[in-house]
């Protein structure tokens, strides 16, 4: 059975979001172009970059690769 990759959920989540690729690459400090990259699946992005995208799209980076369909962020620690 074939998985289903980071750039569909990227997409999805971006749309739904109904914000612009650019919006997510100033966020993540990096050009739309790369970003479109990451959203095509023509390059993965960084693992830093995962924790970014957990973080803007408030979800588990497991949510982004596909490890769970709750989209949902873990409980923060206590620092």
């Amino acid at each position: 059975m074939k998985r289903p990759v980071l750039k569909n959920r990227l997409r999805e989540l971006r749309e739904a979001s109904g914000i612009y690729q650019r919006q997510i690459a100033d966020y993540l400090k990096v050009t739309q172009q790369t970003y479109s990259r990451y959203e095509s699946g023509e390059i993965m992005p960084p693992l830093r970059t995962y924790v970014l995208l957990a973080e803007f799209f408030n979800t588990s980076i497991d949510y982004l690769i596909y490890f769970t369909d709750v989209n949902k962020p873990y409980p923060r620690r206590k620092s």
